[in-house]
C-alpha cells in the first residue's frame, strides 16, 4: 500500500475534514454543570470573540446560533455534535459569560389518582 492509499482510508471526500469530539473539548468528556436537553441557551453578546484564547470555531458557532434562545438539543443538532460534547463547550462559554443557560421550570404534575381515574375512564369507553 502506498501512503496515498492508506490516507484515503481515513479521509472521506464527502464528509470533509473529520475532527473527533474529544479534540474539540480538549479531552474533556464530562461537563461540570448538568444541563437538561431542553435547557435554553442564549448568547449574551452579539459578536463571538473568535480571537480569544481557548475559543474554537464550535464555540463561535454556538454564540452565533444562540442569538435567540435555542434548546440544548437544537444546538447539538445544528452542530451535528453529541449532546455531551455540546455540554462541555457550553461550560467553556458559561465560564466566559458568553452565553446564559436557563433550565426549564419544574412542572407540578397531578398525583397518581388523577392518572388512575383517567385510565379507568378510558377503559370504560
Amino acid at each position: 500500500m502506498t501512503p496515498s492509499d492508506t490516507e484515503s482510508l481515513w479521509v472521506d471526500d464527502d464528509a470533509g475534514p473529520v475532527v473527533r469530539p474529544y479534540a474539540m473539548t480538549r479531552g474533556r468528556a464530562a461537563a461540570r454543570n448538568r444541563y437538561n436537553v431542553i435547557s435554553l441557551v442564549m448568547a449574551t453578546t452579539r459578536v463571538a470573540p473568535s480571537l480569544e484564547v481557548g475559543i474554537g470555531p464550535e464555540h463561535v458557532h454556538i454564540v452565533n446560533l444562540c442569538q435567540r434562545p435555542l434548546a440544548l438539543a437544537e444546538v447539538a443538532a445544528h452542530l451535528s455534535l453529541p449532546l455531551g460534547t455540546v455540554r462541555v463547550l457550553l461550560d467553556d462559554l458559561l465560564a466566559r459569560r458568553l452565553v446564559r443557560v436557563t433550565e426549564p421550570a419544574p412542572t407540578n404534575l397531578p398525583d397518581d389518582s388523577v392518572f388512575e381515574a383517567l385510565i379507568n375512564g378510558l377503559r370504560a369507553l
